[in-house]
C-alpha cells in the first residue's frame, strides 16, 4: 500500500501572480481588511480594484475579513462580505449582485488530492450568482456553483452545485426546501 510522501510535493506549477504583488497585498490585507480597526468599506473596496478586483458598487466589507488574492475576485453589486469571512480564492470567486457571505463564512478554492502519492494541489473557482446567501460558519469549496438565490444554512458545506432558491443544510449540504421571497 502507498503512502503520502509530503517531502516530493511540489506546487511549483501554480503561480498565483507576481511576488512582489503578493507581499505588498499580504500588507495591505493584514492592515486594512483582517483588521478588527478599520472598518471602512469604501477604502477596502478601493484597494482591491487597485489590486485588481473586479468591484461593483455599494460594496459593505466588515472587519477581519482575510482575501488571498484580490486579482482573482470578481464581487458584483450590492455584495455584504460579514466579520471573519476567509476568501481563500487560489482560483477565480464570482460573487454575484446582492449576494451575502455571512460572518465566519469560507470560501476555499484550493485542496489536496489525497489520493496521490505527494499530496498535489488542487484549485477550483467558485461561483456565487444573484442574492445567493451564505450562512455564518458555512463552507463553500472549490468547484461549487450556488444558483441564484439558493441559501446555504449555517455550519453547512458546500462542495457541489446547489440549485437555484433552494435552502440547503448539513454536511455535505442536502436541500431541505425552497426559498421563497416575499414583496
Amino acid at each position: 500500500m502507498n503512502k503520502t510522501d509530503l517531502s516530493a510535493y511540489n506546487n511549483s506549477w501554480y503561480r498565483p501572480g507576481n511576488r512582489l504583488k503578493r507581499m505588498v497585498w499580504y500588507f495591505f490585507n493584514t492592515i486594512f481588511f483582517k483588521s478588527s480597526c478599520f472598518p471602512f468599506s469604501g477604502l477596502k473596496v478601493a484597494l482591491l480594484r487597485l489590486f485588481g478586483a473586479k468591484t461593483g458598487k455599494g460594496i459593505i466589507i466588515k472587519p477581519n475579513v482575510n482575501i488571498k488574492y484580490p486579482w482573482f475576485l470578481d464581487i458584483g453589486d450590492h455584495v455584504w462580505i460579514g466579520e471573519k469571512v476567509w476568501i481563500d480564492n487560489l482560483a477565480k470567486i464570482r460573487i454575484g449582485n446582492n449576494a451575502c457571505i455571512s460572518q465566519g463564512a469560507l470560501l476555499l478554492c484550493g485542496n489536496h488530492d489525497y489520493s496521490a502519492v505527494h499530496f498535489d494541489l488542487l484549485v477550483k473557482e467558485i461561483v456565487l450568482e444573484e442574492g445567493v446567501w451564505i450562512g455564518a460558519k458555512a463552507i463553500v469549496a472549490g468547484g461549487s456553483m450556488c444558483r441564484s438565490h439558493c441559501v446555504l444554512s449555517a455550519g453547512s458545506v458546500c462542495s457541489s452545485e446547489l440549485e437555484a432558491y433552494g435552502i440547503y443544510r448539513g454536511n455535505p449540504a442536502q436541500k431541505i426546501k425552497e426559498r421563497i421571497i416575499n414583496c
